[in-house]
């Protein structure tokens, strides 16, 4: 299991801010937004390839919160810093995931976006900040994360952010883009 130098208070989680936006711990209150957000077609076709329940998405909220105070890490709200508005999550996680490789122990990372913020850009720059933190606090200079090999945007978000590719896997029996990061100097 990857481990944290540094661990925010417990059930708190840091906040990151970049020149548009805030990433933020979830709150009850994102409930709404996260499920519009997980509803939408063009958010889940390549990632679940439904949309999600609201009784899935309370549980994802949960599960993000989880993270943070039981592993010291986890994924962040992205909240536009003019407006407030919520615009997606990034974060890490440790999903135990059934998929070979194996990634237990690496922290995978993971981004979402909603549609009106696609393509501006936001992705890139939340993951970049997501990664800044992930360099100075985890031990492990490793990153991972997957995705379905046509999603090209998300492919072209990795890369920008140091991202290589591992190979193919299979997960829920669709072929799964393996990529990994090492940390600059790690």
């Amino acid at each position: 299991m990857s481990r944290t130098k540094t661990q925010p208070p417990f059930g708190q989680t840091p906040e990151l801010l970049t020149p548009r936006i805030l990433m933020r711990g979830h709150r009850a209150g994102d409930f709404d937004a996260m499920l519009r957000l997980w509803s939408d077609e063009r958010v889940v076709r390549h990632i679940l390839g439904r949309p999600s329940t609201p009784s899935e998405t309370w549980t994802r909220l949960l599960r993000y919160v989880g993270h943070w105070q039981v592993l010291g890490f986890g994924y962040w709200a992205i909240e536009d810093r003019a407006t407030g508005a919520f615009l997606g999550e990034v974060g890490f996680a440790d999903y135990k995931r059934d998929i070979q490789p194996s990634l237990d122990g690496v922290p995978e990372a993971g981004w979402v976006i909603a549609p009106e913020a696609q393509g501006k850009g936001l992705a890139t720059e939340a993951l970049a900040a997501a990664l800044a933190w992930a360099d100075a606090n985890f031990f492990d200079p490793r990153t991972t994360c997957i995705m379905a090999p046509q999603h090209a945007a998300s492919i072209r978000v990795a890369t920008k952010n140091g991202f290589a590719e591992r190979g193919l896997a299979t997960f829920m029996n669709e072929p799964t883009l393996v990529m990994e990061r090492f940390r600059p100097n790690g």
